[in-house]
């Protein structure tokens, strides 16, 4: 009889086990389920934090080139700012590089053009940064002209700071020279013709014994055969041809540099251009 008492129980407890085991499973099931939405939820959140991000650096971006656009003081400043901001994230981004040398270089050189307060200071600080923003450019596309261009204008912007005697000094001569002719060979045609009318520049305003005004003449007379030089993007060209041939012998040369001059203030609004040209033909 308690035998029979023992199985009738172990029957009944088995029952129940049975009874039981399916909601064991859905309780297991649902444990997982509930793990799975919340590390589909956590992707979701991480996903809309990185659009978030995206749009931000988008955003800065727009407001990098309108800044760029007005080209202002001010304003040139501040898209230097911007890259720096955005490159703090985003280090070895090829565009965001070259584009913040290139801030740099305009910045500063037109606080030397307006002779600004501190503007050396301005130069030398941030000429410095270009080299190092262009340097970082160059490293990631070797291939293109973007950070070998702006790495010699804005050793130019650096020696108006500290002077060409100090910028020899601490061995830029043949790393610009070396820059512009790598951004010439690439492509001479890249931003508005730039790399001739730099290496030109160079040549021309390098300190004896390393000048030579008739290579930079060449590479003038070169720009000149372009599509850029009689536009805006021309102006600086034709004054800096005009300096060249006001110290050559002859009246020929000084009447070319008269009509470069002319030529050069009805292509410009630009204040500064405009002003040196005038002095320019006062002078001949």
């Amino acid at each position: 009889m308690k035998s029979q008492m023992t199985l009738t129980a172990a029957a009944i407890l088995g029952l129940v086990l049975l009874i039981q085991h399916p909601a064991w499973c859905s309780e297991s099931e649902n444990k997982e389920a509930g793990a799975a939405e919340q590390v589909e939820e956590t992707v979701d959140k991480a996903e809309d934090a990185a659009e978030v991000a995206k749009q931000k650096v988008s955003d800065l971006i727009r407001d990098a080139e309108a800044f760029f656009a007005r080209g202002d003081l001010e304003d040139l400043k501040r898209v230097v700012e911007i890259y720096e901001q955005v490159l703090e994230d985003d280090p070895d981004n090829f565009e965001f590089n070259w584009k913040c040398a290139r801030a740099c270089r305009y910045y500063g050189d037109l606080a030397q053009k307006r002779k600004v307060d501190g503007w050396k200071d301005i130069c030398a600080e941030y000429g410095k940064k270009g080299m190092e923003y262009a340097a970082r450019a160059r490293e990631l596309e070797p291939d293109k002209p973007n950070g070998y261009y702006y790495y010699g204008l804005c050793v130019g912007t650096y020696s108006d700071g500290v002077g060409l005697i100090t910028a020899l000094k601490e061995g830029l001569k043949n790393k610009t020279q070396e820059n512009l002719e790598k951004a010439y060979e690439m492509d001479k045609d890249f931003e508005n013709g730039g790399p001739i009318v730099a290496l030109g520049r160079f040549w021309q305003v390098v300190p004896w014994p390393y000048n030579d005004k008739d290579r930079a003449l060449e590479l003038y007379r070169e720009f000149q055969e372009t599509e850029y030089f009689n536009t805006s993007h021309g102006v600086t060209t034709h004054v800096y041809m005009a300096e060249i041939l006001m110290d050559k012998w002859g009246s020929e040369p000084k009447e070319e540099a008269r009509d470069l001059l002319k030529e050069a203030i009805s292509l410009t609004d630009n204040p500064y251009w405009e002003k040196k040209a005038r002095q320019m033909i006062d002078e001949l």
